[in-house]
């Protein structure tokens, strides 16, 4: 039986017995630490918006997450203020989001706060709605008193019930601007322009001149380590063999390894940097940012063969399996920037503290190795990090390395001492699927039995408690599926599903990555012209129905979905998945061509489907050791497009059905390698140096 761990929330309030709301019996985390507000907050759902509607009165929507270190300080000083409390109260139906559970929400009222302000909106996220969910003003944070050039919350407050009541056609001109807005940014056409390789050379050139050749990164700052535009730059060296792309990539690699983004003593990465540099973090840790990094890590792996990569996405795995694993497998959402009131108080240090420790001489290297002065470089305590050490040689690093390490490990027991950040305890299914993903990539480069138990660990548990009839569900609280699943939950699990598949072999994961992209088709493909709406025929009905190709802090749910159906026709020969791919990138088309860097994930789909993957198909067993070195000699090599297939003959089973199997045998019952392309093959090979030749 399956034990259920508790959310353990900290709810945010100065008096807990004084008060409690309706949010003290939701399942969100995030919710639930505003329970014992003096604020009648609402969760989104009917009873709320009925009460609007009867009563006339705006709707007062906050949205954040159990992570977010702003929406802390925003409930701290507002939230709990009985004063601003009643203002909200007497004239607001206060509704809470957490945009873990609702994206669909978070995306739709962040792009209203675009319009308005022509800027990025964020969390926490303040809007202000009609009872027919209409946005008409909005922001993010406010404080409770004018400072930072932003007017007090109270006078938000008045100023938005004074529009609604006595500025009708103000509020009817924002709201209809904002349609028009969702509108634009939400329509697309089929394009019939070619997709060819013009697209990615032109969306490469844009992301060069938005590159920071010094410190990595795209912008001057705060950067933030997105994936995708990074993989796309990879495949661009790949597909051209210019090697510039790949050195900026693993220019920002070495630079986020050692600053302070970087937890040096824990593993793992930090949200964003405040700077330039990736110097000083914002201290939360999210379970996306970390799946995804691991794997550009494997990559910058497998093309440069660097201790210090294969030590991040070690020491990263580590981080997820003893930070954020559920006792049953799964992985919780996040972990908070703040302990103890202060954000990052857990992860920095002054030198007193590190010589108590290590003592002198091993605290005095140490310091010196990671910048660690008196003064500090953060609210007077020092922020980790290894720049200072870049200059050195590869091998001057590692001897480094081998000196400190005793000493990183007696810093983290100590830190272990300290009161630890919260945890946000949600158990996201698309985020759940990205971490399996990235663990069933790290067994297959390095092949340590754990990462392969853990990654179909977490797997079982979205299959036993995420899917029910076909369908697929958003979160995972207390041992149910919760809350209708979006595009993103259903083409991540079909991701990692194949992904079981070509690790494992195992032809039902195959199985149940067909029946999860028949059902993302059967909910979110818009018949009219194609590609994926964000949210399914089962879900309510809001003001506007999304459609979108651009990342966000994951990669868009149908650049994810394109390669899932790129990578089905491949194993399976079906038509239909290939024509459903290709009718969503015609669609997707003008976006790639004018905004690359917000479109890389579609991109590198692009590049998917314009190069044709690699089928190596391998007819051996599991276990023999020529046919896992020729799985390892796939896997340590970087190869962007690629399908794995291993067809044991020996089983007979459904997997020798498959299309990519046609004509495969083995060579007088060797294991045997095929590498196929573009529906023509190479002759058999039986040696791994022979099928690294192919690759």
């Amino acid at each position: 039986m399956r034990t259920r761990a508790d959310c353990g929330v900290n709810v945010e309030s100065k008096n807990p017995d004084s008060f409690s709301n309706r949010l003290i019996t939701e399942s969100s985390p995030y919710l639930r630490q505003h329970a014992l507000n003096p604020v009648e907050w609402y969760a989104w759902g009917p009873e709320a918006l009925a009460r609007a509607k009867a009563e006339d009165k705006p709707i007062h929507l906050s949205i954040g997450y159990s992570a977010c270190h702003w929406c802390h300080v925003m409930a701290h000083e507002c939230f709990q203020n009985p004063d601003i409390a009643k203002l909200m109260n007497d004239h607001f139906i206060n509704v809470k989001v957490d945009r873990e559970e609702r994206p669909d929400l978070d995306d739709i009222y962040q792009k209203a706060v675009q319009v308005f302000f022509g800027r990025g909106g964020g969390w926490p996220l303040t809007m202000f709605l009609t009872p027919d969910q209409e946005p008409f003003y909005g922001g993010t944070y406010f404080p409770p008193v004018p400072r930072y050039n932003l007017p007090g919350f109270p006078q938000v407050l008045l100023g938005a019930v004074e529009a609604y009541r006595n500025h009708g056609g103000d509020v009817k001109k924002n709201v209809e601007r904002v349609k028009a807005g969702l509108a634009l940014v939400s329509s697309h056409r089929t394009s019939q322009e070619p997709l060819t390789d013009r697209l990615l050379d032109d969306g490469v050139k844009d992301l060069d001149l938005f590159f920071d050749p010094v410190h990595g990164g795209f912008g001057e700052g705060p950067k933030f380590p997105t994936v995708p535009p990074l993989s796309l730059l990879l495949r661009q060296t790949y597909r051209t063999e210019d090697q510039a792309h790949q050195e900026k990539v693993l220019l920002q690699l070495r630079k986020m390894a050692a600053g302070g983004i970087y937890d040096h003593l824990g593993g793992g990465f930090h949200r964003y940097s405040v700077d330039g540099q990736w110097f000083v973090p914002h201290f939360e840790k999210m379970l996306y940012d970390n799946a995804q990094l691991v794997r550009i890590y494997l990559d910058g792996w497998r093309l440069t063969k660097e201790i210090r990569f294969r030590q991040v996405v070690e020491e990263t795995l580590d981080y997820l399996r003893r930070e954020l694993m559920h006792p049953d497998g799964a992985f919780f959402a996040a972990q908070d920037a703040d302990s103890e009131g202060e954000e990052g108080r857990f992860f920095v240090w002054e030198s007193d503290e590190i010589m108590a420790v290590l003592g002198q001489e091993l605290g005095q290297t140490f310091c010196r190795a990671f910048g660690v002065t008196s003064s500090g470089n953060f609210e007077g305590k020092t922020v980790l990090n290894r720049l200072g050490t870049l200059d050195l040689s590869l091998e001057e690093q590692e001897q480094l390395d081998s000196v400190l390490r005793p000493a990183r490990k007696k810093l983290l027991a100590a830190r272990e001492g300290r009161v630890k950040p919260q945890r946000d305890e949600n158990i996201i299914t698309s985020w759940n699927a990205l971490a399996v993903s990235t663990f069933f990539d790290a067994y297959q480069t390095f092949g340590t039995p754990w990462y392969l138990s853990t990654a179909e660990q977490a797997l079982t548990f979205m299959i036993d408690y995420a899917i029910q009839d076909g369908l697929v569900f958003r979160t995972v609280a207390g041992g149910r599926g919760r809350i209708t699943g979006y595009l993103d939950d259903y083409a991540y699990l079909a991701a990692a599903l194949l992904d079981a598949f070509e690790t494992t072999s195992h032809v039902w994961y195959l199985d149940q990555a067909r029946v999860a992209t028949d059902s993302m088709l059967n909910q979110f493909w818009d018949d009219s012209i194609g590609g994926f709406y964000f949210t399914g025929k089962h879900h309510e009905a809001l003001i506007h129905r999304m459609k979108s190709g651009v990342d966000s802090a994951v990669p868009s749910g149908n650049a994810v979905a394109v390669q899932v159906l790129l990578r089905l026709f491949s194993l399976t020969g079906e038509q239909s998945y290939d024509e459903r791919a290709e009718q969503t990138l015609r669609v997707f088309r003008d976006v790639m061509d004018q905004n690359a860097y917000g479109s890389s994930a579609m991109l590198c789909a692009l590049d998917l489907y314009l190069s044709k993957p690699k089928e190596v198909v391998i007819v051996g067993s599991r276990g023999n050791p020529v046919a896992e070195s020729f799985i390892a000699t796939v896997h340590q090599r970087y190869v962007p497009n690629k399908i794995l297939f291993l067809l044991d003959e020996s089983r007979r089973g459904k997997e020798s059905e498959l299309s990519l199997a046609a004509g495969k045998v083995s060579v007088n019952g060797q294991p045997t390698a095929y590498v196929c392309q573009r529906f023509s093959c190479s002759p058999p090979v039986t040696e791994p140096a022979q099928l690294a030749l192919l690759l």
